[in-house]
């Protein structure tokens, strides 16, 4: 079932506009920093929150307009949180069968039901443990069979993973992924932090800030070419705004960032330069920059441990503060960076990528 969702909400100085659209069998993530709407749009389309004024349709049906609101028991929609809410007293078996059986499934029925999706989810050796003999990712993966099993026809995804260990969390996503893939019924909608949840499971993503949409496409493009400071820090990419020029963008400190603009920029008008912090070269206070056209001075303000490399943090004025690079440990020692040491840092052109700047709307 298609999902199309126009809502508004008033709350005190908060205001929250947005519209969207999930197609069938697809899966859209919202992103945004906290107090962007995220979860108000959630709980609108949920039932759970009165947003004043909405509109929403699944598929043909009406779940909210100016004359009808439906209660969230009559929506036909499936919620998966962080938390995985099962009912304690309740057999992880009898857990599942609830959602079948609440839409009106005899007993035995829902049971097969139960004992069906418990199999897709890997969970059946389960079926009789009660939720405290549960570690958390076996509780969710019950959670996940029992969101589905009342045959939603829109799956609401707050957080799924953020309760898990780093363990548990790629293989309730990778069954998550699979499962959503079989069932190309319904439409999806998830609400995260993690850049490597939507890349894994969402066709689309939307991002919000203070109320509105600012970022909306397919899920790769918007994450490799961010527009907004906040989605390029989730991406793990640097983000330099300013004015575009036919060279690149001009900070507002009237420094050019050489780059290479992309289709849709206009001279002149309000642009983002991105990069990725592998781009961004580090020498040590005094060394030869070399030949990049973008180089700045900074200090080490941290340094961090980020997979197999050091992230390191500069501080300092310009176009610089705040920016990223990657660099072995060999290299930090070699350089002998510790937070404080004066640094420069350099970007060639080919390396940075001018895109028009997300604003809001009016």
């Amino acid at each position: 079932m298609s999902l199309r969702a126009e809502i508004e909400l008033v709350r005190g100085t908060f205001e929250l506009s947005v519209e969207f659209s999930v197609e069938a069998g697809s899966v859209l993530a919202i992103l945004g920093p906290n107090g962007s709407g995220k979860s108000s749009v959630l709980g609108s389309l949920a039932g759970l929150l009165d947003p004043g004024r909405a509109r929403i349709l699944l598929a043909d049906r009406v779940l909210r307009d100016d004359r009808v609101d439906l209660p969230a028991h009559a929506r036909a929609i499936g919620l998966l949180s962080q938390d995985p809410l099962l009912f304690p007293h309740l057999s992880v078996l009898d857990n599942v069968a609830f959602a079948p059986r609440s839409r009106g499934e005899r007993r035995q029925r829902s049971r097969e039901i139960a004992r069906e999706w418990l199999g897709e989810v890997d969970a059946l050796e389960f079926a009789d443990r009660k939720p405290s003999q549960l570690s958390g990712g076996q509780a969710q993966r019950v959670a996940v069979a029992r969101a589905l099993a009342g045959d939603p026809g829109l799956l609401l995804l707050d957080e799924p993973f953020a309760a898990l260990d780093v363990d548990s969390a790629p293989a309730i996503r990778g069954l998550l992924r699979r499962v959503l893939r079989a069932q190309r019924n319904r439409a999806t909608v998830l609400v995260t932090h993690d850049p490597l949840d939507a890349l894994a499971l969402a066709d689309h993503v939307l991002v919000m800030a203070a109320g509105r949409v600012v970022e909306y496409g397919p899920t790769r493009d918007v994450l490799s070419a961010p527009r907004t400071a906040f989605t390029a820090r989730i991406a793990g990419l640097n983000l330099v705004s300013g004015l575009a020029e036919t060279d690149g963008l001009r900070t507002l400190e009237g420094v050019l960032v050489a780059g290479i603009p992309a289709d849709g920029v206009v001279m002149g008008e309000p642009a983002v330069a991105v990069f990725s912090p592998s781009a961004v070269a580090v020498y040590a206070d005094g060394g030869n920059a070399g030949s990049p056209r973008n180089s700045s001075e900074a200090v080490v303000g941290a340094l961090e441990p980020h997979g197999s490399v050091i992230r390191l943090r500069a501080a300092g004025r310009g176009w610089a503060n705040g920016l990223t690079a990657d660099l072995t440990p060999a290299a930090v020692a070699d350089l002998a960076l510790e937070p404080g040491t004066a640094v420069t840092l350099s970007v060639k052109a080919t390396s940075v990528a001018v895109h028009p700047a997300a604003t809001l709307a009016p």
